[in-house]
This record gives structure tokens, sequence and C-alpha cells, in this order.
């Protein structure tokens, strides 16, 4: 069936509906998904990173709030495709009873899930809240909904608490992202815990003090050798930064793979690798020597690094193309800092002999393309080794490599997946100098060092990391960011191979604790939600336990009851043998569900099991019930 291709849409579905509604006997409220109130499975269920067509109708629903969708639509997806609409007088029931409040929209629930029982909740709960999850204020994502805050927050009284209404006011413009936060649905669910891991490589990484500040080029010798940094950016935009993340450097040969994506995505690979090999050199990354071909060894090294220069708006002036290139890093770095030195740049230009040496060689051997000038090209070559970036700006850009060239914090597609992909190819073969061999077998990650002391490395699909120390090893590689990197794949399941099948398992920061559980228990609500028996026979054959509980210690029997279908019910009780009589959280059983939503048929076949059941003995009630408690925490 169709919900075993949709775990995820599954898991959101009930994640964010089976909350509270009013039963009989209960001084307590819970939305539970029934027929009648189907339209908040539409505000609920959408994950803005991957949209199926057929759920376009559920991103009308969280973006345009002044309609509310029909049961067909929201349904079709999920349930069986013979079901008939419902009359227009349900769903105009149905309406009204979303606009006296009795179903939740997108934003009271984050409110209730922020507000934690109260009345009013104090912006700062909110902002720092939102923090835990990864994002930050300042995300260009969240701009419209800051601004309300901030607007909104001049005209209370006391100018820091916001009612529901006020709130709902200044999230709805964001609530998609929001809603995907909040319900750690990003990339790293537990980012808090993710980054405290984060923080304690860095201080291991942090005692080390062997390494050589680089000194040949001059102002590069001036930085402190005690200057350490590291931050990052998942693909989602969450954002952690620890060290001197704000203290401005030159990206040196960090922006060798940067420029060659830009010639790619420019170019196309064809082109460029008719000027540039693909293979590691093998030598020194400032050596005069060319492959068989003569050509550059790869895109970086020096001489590979000139060539693919060369290849940048060819037939522009040395200014346009700078503007171009710094206009194409600003880009992946989401208008995050990036800047020029000048003073490292006339530096460069001063001790440059070897590169000089490198361009005639080049010229020599006929490997620009007709017509360069090869000293502007070094001047070029120059200027874009002196760009400026931060801890925090460079690593927007390679998570903007980890997210196929769409920048995670502005969704702007910057660069072509063949661009990326051939980029972090040559990084992972090419791009830790002589170091490269031995840092893809350690840490099995495409990765770009400086002399500058940065690291950029790239976890794909997951997220960019930027370390910086000036301090290097004999191979021109920063010796703390080396040995945060060994430490992170050490820790973490990101080297290349470590999803192999039979591997001793690291930690996965991309899953959630009790993840498997959690979808056994989603898969089961939804198909006793959508009277799928087939798919209960399977879990019952594959011995899934039938009476599984959610956060509401809800089990399938009671949604089954709550939606009428007879034959879940009746399979439940005949062939699965389950309890007639579970209770919820609020002492609600099936038989309650059914009289109140009026099936039945469902309470005459309830009350017939009830009066034929045996209730267990208090040690196995007691077994039990333990483990469904364990099950709960685990939601």
């Amino acid at each position: 069936m169709l919900h075993f291709r949709c775990s995820t849409v599954l898991k959101e579905l009930f994640k964010t509906t089976l909350n509270k509604r009013s039963l009989p006997g209960s001084g307590q409220k819970t939305w539970l998904p029934t027929r009648r109130s189907r339209s908040c499975f539409g505000a609920a269920c959408f994950d803005a990173r991957a949209v199926p067509a057929h759920l376009k109708v559920l991103h009308v629903a969280a973006a345009g709030r002044s309609a509310t969708l029909s049961a067909a639509p929201c349904r079709s997806y999920c349930a069986k495709h013979d079901e008939q609409p419902k009359k227009d007088g349900e769903e105009a029931a149905c309406d009204k009873r979303r606009n006296a409040g009795m179903l939740p929209s997108l934003e009271d629930l984050l409110f209730y899930t922020v507000a934690e029982g109260q009345e009013k909740i104090r912006a700062h709960k909110f902002l720092t809240a939102l923090k835990a999850t990864g994002l930050r204020t300042g995300d260009p994502r969240l701009k419209e909904c800051m601004e309300t805050l901030k607007e909104t927050l001049k005209t209370t009284p006391d100018g820091v608490t916001l009612d529901r209404h006020l709130f709902k006011k200044c999230v709805q413009s964001n609530i998609v992202l929001l809603t995907q936060a909040f319900r750690k649905k990003f990339v790293i669910p537990d980012f808090q815990s993710f980054t405290s891991h984060i923080d304690e490589l860095y201080e291991n990484a942090k005692t080390l003090s062997e390494g050589q500040v680089a000194d040949y080029i001059p102002q590069l010798a001036k930085f402190s050798p005690n200057i350490w940094a590291v931050s990052l950016c998942t693909v989602d935009g969450q954002r952690h930064t620890v060290g001197d993340t704000k203290v401005p450097f030159c990206m040196q040969s960090c922006v060798k793979p940067l420029k060659y994506a830009v010639a790619v995505h420019d170019h196309g690979t064809e082109y460029v690798h008719s000027f540039i090999g693909k293979e590691p050199s093998g030598l020194r990354f400032n050596k005069l020597f060319l492959n068989e071909d003569d050509k550059p060894h790869n895109p970086m090294v020096n001489a590979g690094a000139i060539v693919c220069t060369s290849l940048i708006k060819q037939a522009a002036s040395n200014a346009e193309k700078f503007d171009y290139a710094m206009n194409f890093l600003k880009k992946m770095a989401g208008n995050e800092y990036v800047g020029f030195s000048n003073a490292t740049f006339q530096s460069e230009r001063e001790s440059g002999d070897r590169n000089f040496a490198i361009g005639y060689y080049l010229k020599e051997k006929k490997c620009f393309p007709e017509g360069t000038d090869m000293t502007s090209i070094l001047d070029l070559y120059f200027q874009l080794c002196s760009i400026e970036v931060t801890c925090e700006s460079a690593s927007v850009m390679a998570a903007t490599l980890a997210n196929g060239g769409i920048c995670p914090i502005t969704g702007e597609r910057v660069l072509s997946p063949e661009a990326v992909r051939n980029t972090l190819s040559l990084m992972h073969s090419c791009g830790m100098y002589d170091f490269s061999g031995q840092f893809a077998f350690h840490v099995g990650l495409p990765a770009k060092s400086g002399v500058s002391g940065a690291i950029l490395l790239v976890v794909p699909n997951v997220m960019g990391i930027v370390c910086w120390s000036p301090p290097l090893d004999k191979l021109g590689n920063s010796v703390r960011g080396i040995q945060f990197c060994t430490d992170l794949v050490e820790l973490f399941n990101f080297h290349n191979y470590d999803n192999l099948r039979h591997f001793a398992k690291k930690h996965d920061p991309r899953r959630e604790a009790g993840d498997q559980r959690v979808k056994s228990v989603i898969n089961l609500l939804f198909a006793a939600y959508t009277g799928d028996v087939s798919a209960l026979r399977r879990f019952a054959l594959s011995s899934m336990d039938m009476e599984q509980r959610d956060y509401d210690s809800r089990t399938a029997l009671h949604v089954a009851a709550a939606e009428g279908h007879t034959e879940v019910v009746r399979f439940l009780l005949e062939a699965c043998k389950v309890n007639p009589v579970p209770k919820d959280r609020w002492g609600n059983t099936p038989m309650d569900e059914a009289v109140h939503f009026g099936h039945h048929e469902v309470v005459t076949m309830l009350q017939h099991f009830s009066n034929k059941y045996s209730p267990l003995t208090d040690a196995e009630d007691e077994a039990k019930a333990s483990a469904e408690k364990s099950l709960d925490s685990l939601l």
C-alpha cells in the first residue's frame, strides 16, 4: 500500500495531528484524525524540502490560511481510491469546527508546543527554542517573521509577551519552515546533542600546539597561532559556531574548488578538462610539472588553478572577471561576509616568483586558451586567493556544495549539479595536497585545505564544515583542522563507507532515537485510520505488536473505532486478540470513541468482545505497562 512508500509523510501526519480532543467523561481535549476532522491533516503533513505533486494541495493549506481543504483531495494519496467524498454539509461542519478553534492550525500547534500550557509566551522563550533547533533569527528565510515579531512587540503592553493571536500573526509567513524545525524534521533532528559533541571535538583539538604559521606570504605570518575556529551549516540551514568564527581570513587554496565549480558551471565538464586533468599529481602543490598530455594534473594544484582562472569569463576584463567570481561566492555564502584583502594580494604578487615561473611554463606548453594574457591571469589568480571570508560565511559555501549547489539559507540554485559532483570528486581525491590519499582513507570526505590554515569539509547531503587554525603541518594542512576532521569521523558515521553492512555502528546524528519503533507505530495507526486491513494483516504476520501505543497511549483499536472501520475492529479483536478495553492517557476506551462518533455497529462488536475478555494478571499487566512507558518515552 501507498503508506509503505510514504513513511516520512505518515510520521509527519500523526505527529502533528494525534493531539487532544474532548471526549465524554474527560476534562481534557484532543484532536484525533477522524472523518469529521480531516482538514487538520492538510495543514500538518507538508514537507518543505520535497513536495510530491499529489501533496501540492497541502501546501495551499499551510501557506494560504483563508481556505480549508475539501475532504477528498486531502485523503486521496493515503486512503482507498474508491472512497466517496463526504457531503457538502459535513464539509461545512468541519469548516465551522476549525473556525471555532476545535481543529488546530499549524500556527496553533506551534504555539502550544512553545507555550507548554501557558496562555502567553515570552518572545525570548520562542527565540531560545528556535535557536535550539539550529535556526538563527538572522536567517534570510525568517526575515518576514522576525520583522513582524519586532513590530508586534512594540504594540504589546509589556513589550515582551505574545498571546496566541499575536503569535500566529508573527509566524504565519514562515510557518512551514518553523513547523519543520520544531517537529525535528531537519537533517540533524537533535541539534543540541550533536553540537555538544562538536564542542567537545573542538576542545580536544584546541590543546594541540604543533605546527608553524605559513610565512612565505608575509601577510599570513601575522596571524596568531592560537586562533582556532569551527563553523558548520547543514543543508537545512542549521548553524553552529565555536571559537574565533567572526575573524576574517583569506581563502588561499580553498578558493580553488569553488572557481573550478564556476568554470564547469559556465562551460561544462568536457571543455574545462580539455585544459586540465583529473588525476592526483603525487607532487607538491607548487611543482613545475605537467602530466603526459602537457596539462596540469588537476585544478587543486597551482598549475591547474592558474589555468582554471583563465577559463572564467574569458572575453571580459580582469575587473569584470573578479566581480563575476565574487558574486558567485557571495551567492554561495548566502550573502554573508565575502571581502577582499588588498594587503594580502600585494604581498602574494610581490612574493609570487614560483607562480610566475609556473605561468611562463604553462604559456610555453600552450596550456591556456588562445589569446590569454598570462600576466593578467596571474593577477586575477592572486586576487581570488586574497578573497576574505569568515568561518561562518565559508561554512555556508561548503553547505551549498553539500546541498547539490543550492544555498541552504536562501534556497537559490547557485551551481549546476554537474559542477558540484565534479568538484566534490576532485576535492576527495586531490584536495588535501600530498595528504589527499591519507585523508580520503581516514576521513573519507571531500575537503580542501589552504595555507591560511583553513579546511573546507563537505558531508554530502548533510552539512558543510569549515575549520580554521593557522599553524600548519609539514604538508601545509592545519594541524588542529586535521585532528578535528579525524575525530569527527571516528565519532559519527560520516565516512563515505561507514554505511556498509555489518560495520560497527557509529553515531548517526541524522536519526532520531527510536526512529524505527516510531515508524512502526505510525504505520500501524495509519493503517487503522485508513481502514487498510491488508496492511494490518502484513503487520500481524511480521510479528508486530498490534497493541502498540502512540504518545497519548492510543492504540490502533482507538483509531479504528473512532473512524468506524468495522472490518479493522473485527480483525484486531478476532485475529489479533487485542485488548478491547485499553485506556488512553485520558481514560477513554475504544468504546468511548465509537459512542462519541455514533458508530453503533462498532459499539455492539466491542461490547461483545469486552464481555468475553479476560484481563491480564497483575504481573503481566505491569510488564506490559512498563513496555508501553518505554515506548512513550521513545516517542
